[in-house]
């Protein structure tokens, strides 16, 4: 089976580590290779600077492009890239596990389009963009390469990947360009995992479509008592829990990593929105109780004082709970 898509992911150390990457590729790389970086909106140089630091041209793609052997394709700040048999497709759907560009739209469709053509590669990183897109990889017969998490920057994404998918290779950050040539050229298959491939490949759909949504869902997995951290919407969690992640049917997703991470940060936002109404509560009832002194009201007062005591005791409570 000759290898000739690589599809990289990595976030947080990952850019250091690219350079070292590119340089390692021939010029004559009989493969594409398509990026993704969390950059989110903001422009940068990545592109060039990659085209500079090796071999390859390299360049963000237009939608619709068709793409090249001996080509580096980076995915443009705010949008999805994904690959199909011919062409390249930008999307600006909805952001996965807080990201857009994501990594696991671009490794979903290279699996589903290409099978064991693909090499998946994580990079550095935080939590766990990219462990369930390698899993597809995997699923679909491609090989796994990892950054080796003990010489990454950040080593979340890294393991989250091994733990879902495994590592045909784990490699040095210098020797990943090596080792992506090496597994291009490498003989021998790929074990095919025991999944239910129809409905890895409803998932990819409903991802990529805007048409997809309830029915589609109800097929591959269960309403979960969680609302998206995005839009507030329903959740369905995923049967194929390997790795364990959810969707909404307006397109956001998360690994269950991700969003466990977005629910900490809701509550945390919580204990701070219930601590600012109760200093609030403790100034008015101040205020309150200062004016009802001026005016002899000696009920009032009382009143305002065991609002202010009681206010005291949540506000040490929520402290508590914020500080821990």
């Amino acid at each position: 089976m000759t290898r000739n898509i690589v599809v990289i992911g990595g976030s947080r150390g990952a850019f250091a580590v690219l350079r070292d990457l590119v340089a390692a590729l021939p010029a004559d790389l009989d493969a594409a290779v398509f990026i993704v970086l969390h950059v989110g909106k903001h422009q940068s140089q990545l592109p060039s600077l990659l085209a500079r630091w090796g071999k390859l041209p390299a360049s963000y793609p237009r939608h619709g492009e068709t793409w090249h052997a001996g080509h580096i394709y980076v995915a443009p700040p705010d949008y999805h890239m994904l690959v199909t048999a011919k062409e390249i497709e930008l999307s600006h759907g909805a952001q996965e596990n807080h990201s857009r560009p994501a990594i696991d739209p671009l490794f979903r469709s290279a699996a589903v389009a290409f099978g064991p053509r693909v090499i998946g590669v994580i990079l550095s990183g935080d939590l766990d963009d990219g462990a369930a897109g390698l899993a597809f990889v995997r699923a679909f017969g491609g090989r796994t390469l990892i950054q080796h998490p003990c010489n990454a920057e950040a080593s979340s994404m890294p393991r989250a990947a091994m733990e879902a998918a495994g590592a045909d290779a784990v490699a040095e950050p210098r020797e990943i360009g090596e080792a992506i040539a090496g597994l291009l050229h490498a003989g021998g298959g790929q074990h095919q995992w025991e999944k239910d491939m129809d409905a890895l490949r409803t998932e990819a759909a409903t991802a990529g479509s805007p048409e997809g949504g309830v029915e589609d869902l109800d097929r591959i997995a269960m309403r979960a008592a969680i609302t998206c951290p995005e839009c507030g919407g329903a959740m369905w969690q995923l049967r194929d829990t390997h790795p364990l992640r959810f969707r909404c049917h307006t397109g956001h997703a998360f690994s269950g990593m991700t969003l466990a991470a977005a629910e900490d940060k809701a509550a945390e936002h919580a204990l701070f929105a219930a601590m600012r109404t109760q200093k609030e509560s403790l100034a008015l009832a101040r205020i309150r109780a200062s004016q009802a002194k001026a005016d002899g009201d000696h009920d009032a007062y009382q009143f305002e004082q065991s609002r202010i005591r009681q206010t005291e005791r949540l506000l040490k409570i929520l402290h508590d709970a914020i500080c821990g």
